[in-house]
């Protein structure tokens, strides 16, 4: 360890022996030389700081933004939701038959309860009815994959359609309403779980339940909506909705 140099400096103001180590005399204040030299402290010198490891991220998908995970397109709840606009489109253009599509007593084709899902003719109620189909069927398909809302909602939709008209003969039925209360069961079934265990989420369980009314209210605006087959729609959403809440979300 070496040692520093010792008094020797001499101030030629004032004549007192002064430190190496600094440029201006403490006694009178003039210069003693131009620069000090640095400090020995005879230590190891420390280590260079690492910088901070950044994450290696994948390379932005084209329209994603630095930042925020781009989620994959719903293209089952797309395909849902065109496949009944374009249903429509072709039975008010008259490119379809209405008839192949209404479902009700005397019709012994089973297969009419998926083809219903689709027909709409009040335009108020095909909105209310395609829109909860695709904000829950993309909430599913998000949180689930692309099987999610295809599965619930041909089985609430179908299911709730057939047993309107098969079992209770409640009479003719168009659109899916069935499906989409089925569907908006389905994903809100998580969160209501959760909440009696008291896990908190951001989900706003509210709205859902004003959706729910809106859906289940429907019959009363638009004699296409089956009241029986919504509800029926909505138990089987439950039923499947219990079985997803056990699932990872992807």
């Amino acid at each position: 360890m070496s040692s520093g140099p010792d008094l020797s400096l001499v101030c030629k103001s004032c004549g007192a022996e002064v430190s190496p180590y600094i440029t201006e005399c403490p006694y009178c204040g003039a210069r003693v030389q131009k620069r000090a030299p640095k400090l020995d402290r005879g230590g190891v010198p420390r280590p260079p700081k690492k910088g901070r490891s950044r994450p290696q991220l994948p390379r932005l998908r084209p329209g994603e933004i630095p930042g925020i995970r781009a989620d994959r397109r719903p293209w089952a709840t797309c395909l849902i939701v065109l496949g009944s606009l374009a249903v429509t489109v072709g039975i008010k253009s008259g490119l379809l038959d209405l008839a192949n599509f209404i479902y009700g007593p005397g019709f012994d084709e089973p297969w009419r309860a998926v083809t219903s899902l689709f027909a709409y003719t009040h335009t108020a109620y095909e909105i209310a009815v395609v829109g909860a189909v695709a904000l829950f069927g993309w909430l599913l398909e998000r949180r689930h994959g692309a099987w999610a809302p295809i599965l619930v909602f041909f089985l609430a939709g179908a299911g709730g359609a057939y047993v309107d008209v098969a079992v209770a003969n409640d009479g003719l039925v168009l659109g899916a309403n069935g499906a989409a209360l089925g569907m908006l069961a389905a994903w809100a079934m998580r969160d209501v779980l959760g909440r009696r265990a008291g896990r908190e989420d951001e989900s706003d369980l509210l709205g859902v339940l004003a959706i729910a009314a809106l859906l289940v209210l429907l019959p009363l605006a638009s004699d296409e909506a089956g009241g029986i087959a919504g509800l029926v729609g909505g138990l089987i959403g439950i039923v499947l909705g219990l079985g997803l809440a056990r699932l990872p979300e992807r």
